[in-house]
């Protein structure tokens, strides 16, 4: 039987890890770089343990008592068999678990309760769990889902950006603030457009909500327009039985006033960080 779980968090801005005793008493935190298991195992594994070594050694605990140890490790890319697989027969812990980043933000979220966990940062996706039964809805990437996330509000501002250069729309404050960050020229724009990633998108998420709250049109327009894809989903799903949101990622806190009211009143605050989701996972099956 383990003496020691440990709870780890891994994706492509840094990892986390936690390790606690028998009884869920967290004893220490640790963390290190990126873990983009898809691209680079080798790096990630030397990250996630890394993470796990200074957990250990904030609890004081020799890193030896790894044989005694369980752990879960949330991680993104964890659908990729060959890369999680990569991952796994390089844990020196004596149990291990690799399970997706978006199950330990429903877990840290809603505990072990039923309801849905809505994700809204650079991505988005729609986590439910329904008893035994846990779905996913969108999170397909940007260019064809992943609707109301933070990198499609930046590629629609984009949008209206040249419609709004074209005479096609009406200029905004937001329009010629965007296009003043591209020298006034159209052309720019379209080579970024070229190359740009999803992160690059959505950095201009904080200028639109920003301008949103100066009744800024084409800002309004552009969130009202996101705003209404997040809540179809959510009208779906609250037509599925789910009772319960809880709403994580960047997004989330600047999109809760544009939806509609009666979706308001579903959502509740997380419980725990994805981080703790991992940990109550790693007690749930190991212990």
């Amino acid at each position: 039987m383990s003496q020691f779980f440990i709870g780890i968090d891994g994706g492509g801005t840094g990892s986390r890890a936690v390790v606690a005793d028998q009884n869920g008493n967290v004893l220490g935190h640790g963390t290190s770089g990126a873990a983009n298991i898809v691209t680079d195992p080798e790096q990630s594994t030397h990250h996630i343990l890394e993470a796990v070594q200074a957990a250990f050694n904030a609890a004081q605990l020799d890193i030896s008592l790894y044989a005694q140890s369980a752990a879960t490790l949330g991680l993104a890319g964890a659908n990729i068999a060959s890369a999680r697989d990569a991952i796994l027969a390089n844990m020196p812990f004596a149990r291990s678990e690799i399970v997706s980043d978006g199950l330990i933000a429903l877990q840290g979220a809603l505990g072990d309760e039923d309801g849905t966990v809505v994700i809204l940062g650079t991505g988005s996706a729609y986590i439910t769990r329904k008893g035994d039964n846990i779905s996913w809805r969108g999170g397909w990437g940007f260019q064809l889902s992943d609707l109301g996330s933070g990198a499609r509000l930046g590629r629609s501002l984009l949008q209206e950006v040249l419609l709004s250069y074209d005479r096609i729309i009406a200029a905004s404050p937001l329009t010629e603030h965007v296009m003043a960050q591209f020298g006034n020229e159209p052309a720019q724009l379209v080579e970024f457009s070229k190359t740009a990633r999803p992160s690059a998108y959505a950095a201009f998420a904080p200028d639109i909500f920003n301008y949103a709250d100066q009744d800024d049109q084409v800002a309004l327009s552009v969130i009202q327009q996101a705003a209404g894809d997040i809540a179809q989903t959510l009208r779906v799903l609250i037509e599925e039985g789910t009772d319960k949101i809880s709403m994580l990622g960047g997004l989330a806190p600047l999109y809760q006033k544009y939806l509609p009211a009666e979706q308001q009143a579903l959502i509740v605050p997380p419980q725990a960080e994805a981080l703790e989701g991992a940990l109550q996972l790693a007690l749930n099956k190991f212990k």
